[in-house]
């Protein structure tokens, strides 16, 4: 069990300094040079004699350098706020504002000012990386309920929040990761994919760097080219694949993504949306000794904090996936619109509550208080998540409390939707959103669709699908009254389907 991330990741660089920690198409750097080039930042950061816990901004992309930086930073004492290279101006700005940062540690070149934060540049950072600090002592470093670091997610108002984690909460997640539940490889290299400003990233970096694993890069750019990345991912030696299903999805499009070419990948990890059974069911085949795991969890709780592995007996039981067995450490409980907790098997809000759970939004008290709420005398985080809870145990995720519609007096899950879509023999990527009338009511349910390839025309491909999905178990209400044909789907930088974008352009 880790007691203490940073001396966990300093005992492996002092122990095995040689030992491959970050592998960047090639290129690589060693647990003993994330320390030297963390020390060094950590001294001079201490040198600058900051405010204890105050924030401090780390702009970059994937890098080492960016993995460098945020431990430098903890051993001084401070959380860490990443942000992604691919943010838009205003959402820099309006973190800056929100976090009132110590510093900002551009890693790469700010592309604005923010005249009132002390900003240490890219060659600031690489004279500080070229002064070793060979003496410095990580005695001070972030530790029990202080911030270890701070996501910032969107918010209903357009203004983003700053979740923050503490060195406890990471302590609790990190430590199931490296639990029997998840049998991970003993040094795993594992994909590292998701931006670092998007919490599934610490399900590739938390529990490899916290037992000496191997960090295999595969940046924004690579991902972005299906030629490139469908080059580059044979030659990773990958043994863990976190991701989210929809880039899963990306890849299964290349026949050659099976465990004939990749026979080294034994674990999948998915978090950050619903797994389908149609693509877990894909990979399953793909990869028929591998152990496939849905996990689900709110930024609030820090990454997932429910985890089930998709056996063959999973995919005949479940048409829709569970997402899995909560966590020891940890209480989920299913309320109604009352707040009362209902009976198994019956749906409502996921009320969650445990060691990793978070302190609450950053200088926003009011958000906080609206989304932790004292339930029985017990802190409680409102998922906003809507669920039921087998007699097994198992937790089956029905939705978004505020992606529910409703259509001519029926109540429709959007997600619900979806999942039948996903299950459609024609339909290899869709969603559907509402279109409101001038009254701001449903007035219709519309299908963003990426069909498979067909030679039916739209008309006769939209009878098809219609007539597929009223001959399974969707209700006739649920089915959209109209269909709308695409090559894709946009995405959202953290690699999810954008829904919000496609309702926004659906209402214009």
């Amino acid at each position: 069990m880790i007691k203490n991330m940073v001396t966990a990741i300093d005992q492996i660089a002092q122990t095995d300094p040689d030992r491959l920690m970050y592998d960047d198409l090639g290129h690589t750097n060693t647990y003993g040079e994330l320390k030297r080039y963390s020390d060094a930042l950590a001294a001079r950061l201490d040198a600058l004699k900051l405010p204890r816990e105050a924030p401090i901004l780390v702009y970059g992309g994937q890098t080492f350098t960016m993995l460098a930086t945020f431990l430098g930073i903890t051993k001084s004492g401070h959380a860490y706020v990443p942000i992604d290279t691919h943010s838009p101006l205003e959402r820099i700005t309006t973190i800056d504002e929100i976090a009132k940062p110590a510093a900002v540690v551009a890693v790469e070149a700010l592309p604005t000012t923010l005249p009132d934060t002390l900003v240490i540049t890219p060659d600031d950072l690489e004279a500080i990386f070229g002064q070793p600090a060979p003496d410095y002592v990580a005695d001070h470093a972030v530790s029990g309920d202080e911030t270890y670091y701070i996501i910032f997610t969107s918010g209903t108002t357009g203004k983003p929040k700053g979740v923050q984690i503490s060195h406890a909460n990471l302590l609790s997640y990190v430590n199931w990761m490296l639990s029997d539940d998840f049998d991970l490889p003993q040094h795993p290299r594992s994909l590292s994919q998701a931006p670092y400003s998007f919490d599934l990233s610490v399900m590739d970096w938390g529990p490899t760097l916290a037992s000496g694993g191997t960090l295999v890069a595969l940046p924004k750019q690579v991902t972005d080219n299906f030629k490139a990345l469908f080059e580059t991912l044979p030659q990773m030696d990958l043994n863990v694949w976190v991701s989210t299903p929809s880039f899963m999805d990306i890849c299964l499009l290349e026949p050659t993504f099976d465990a004939a070419h990749y026979p080294n990948l034994q674990r999948f990890l998915f978090c950050g949306e619903e797994l389908t059974h149609a693509t877990a069911a894909t990979l399953h085949n793909r990869f028929p000794a591998a152990r496939i795991f849905n996990t689900y969890g709110p930024t609030e709780t820090t990454v997932a904090v429910t985890q089930v592995e998709i056996t063959d007996q999973i995919l005949a039981d479940y048409p829709r996936l569970p997402i899995g067995y909560v966590k020891d450490d940890t209480t989920i409980k299913v309320v109604d619109d009352q707040l009362n907790e209902v009976a198994a098997g019956t749906e409502g809000e996921l009320l969650i509550y445990g060691p990793s759970m978070s302190k609450g939004y950053l200088h926003n008290p009011e958000k906080t208080a609206k989304a932790f709420i004292d339930w029985h005398g017990q802190r409680v985080y409102r998922s906003g998540d809507l669920g039921v809870q087998l007699d097994n145990g198992l937790i089956m995720y029905r939705g978004r409390t505020d992606f529910q519609i409703k259509l001519h007096g029926y109540r429709i899950e959007l997600e619900e939707v979806n999942h039948y879509l996903s299950q459609e023999a024609h339909i290899k990527a869709g969603v559907a959103v509402p279109r409101y009338d001038r009254n701001h009511k449903v007035n219709q349910l519309i299908a963003w669709i990426v069909p498979e390839q067909t030679e039916l025309t739209e008309l006769n491909l939209t009878k098809a699908i219609k007539e597929n999905l009223q001959g399974g178990d969707m209700m006739e209400y649920m089915i959209p009254q109209r269909f709308v044909y695409k090559d894709s789907l946009p995405m959202t930088p953290n690699g999810k389907i954008d829904i919000k974008s496609i309702i926004a352009e659906v209402n214009q």
